[in-house]
């Protein structure tokens, strides 16, 4: 069992309405050539040095989900960029999953590229002058879930990572060993692509290496468990989770509380 706990909730990452106070700009940049536009937001108030979080979104690309997500970080005090994986800002239409699999599979067979691309999402928003880089984290959605993590095995300078429905590619030794960030994975306990298996493979890589990730497994939740209009992806094993979405990103905010600090 979990304890539900009332976060910000659905409605405002559905809305995509930024509040007073929090300002949204479009980022140019580049990895090994190739343009991406990524996402920041921020709130233009606080004039102060901020953490920073990295926004690494679900394998449809760089698309308002994530990029609401960003703002609900912004309106918690910190600077947010949500990241491109694909270039050019790209984002895929939940009607064709098979583009998202070509896209996906791409970067996956090519992991320089991939962790390329993480760690200029990166450099991007440790070098923002409103930016504390000694305090910065990632997040990450399904294929951004497993970004994150990539990231975090290069020996990434990230206090925290927190991924919500993500692959669990496990780390080499080596790997593990570099890994600087706490890591937070939730996980549908139902989830047909995450077995309890890939779980257990995961965990112990990072056992091995000195690493102990908190890992929160939601029973009966299936994949895309902190996605609203998941369910009209017509995937039986993708469906929104209320009471998972809230409690899991509660337990990021407690993360992040304890890791970047308020």
């Amino acid at each position: 069992m979990f304890r539900s706990v009332v976060a910000v909730g659905a409605v405002a990452v559905a809305a995509g309405v930024a509040p007073a106070g929090v300002k949204t700009e479009a980022v140019e940049y580049e990895a090994d050539g190739v343009k991406l536009k990524g996402f920041v937001a921020y709130d233009d108030a606080n004039k102060d040095k901020k953490p920073g979080v990295i926004v690494f979104p679900e394998w449809w690309g760089l698309n308002d989900y994530a990029k609401n997500r960003a703002k609900q970080l912004s309106e918690m005090g910190y600077v947010a960029f949500a990241a491109d994986l694909y270039g050019g800002g790209k984002v895929i239409d939940t009607a064709h999953p098979e583009d998202a699999m070509k896209s996906v599979t791409t970067l996956r067979q090519n992991q320089e590229a991939w962790r390329a691309r993480a760690a200029a999402a990166l450099k991007q928003l440790t070098a923002r002058p409103d930016v504390d880089a000694g305090r910065v984290a990632a997040v990450g959605y399904c294929f951004g879930g497993s970004t994150a993590l990539q990231l975090a095995y290069t020996g990434a300078d990230l206090k925290a990572v927190a991924t919500f429905h993500a692959a669990l590619p496990p780390a080499r030794p080596e790997e593990a060993k570099a890994v600087k960030a706490k890591i937070l994975v939730t996980t549908g306990g139902d989830d047909k692509g995450i077995p309890k298996t890939a779980i257990d493979a995961f965990t112990a890589a990072l056992l091995m290496g000195g690493v102990k990730p908190e890992v929160v497994v939601y029973p009966g939740v299936v994949h895309s468990f902190t996605v609203p209009e998941a369910d009209k992806v017509g995937n039986a094993n993708m469906k929104y989770d209320k009471a998972a979405d809230e409690d899991s990103w509660a337990k990021m905010k407690k993360l992040f509380q304890e890791t970047l600090g308020k």
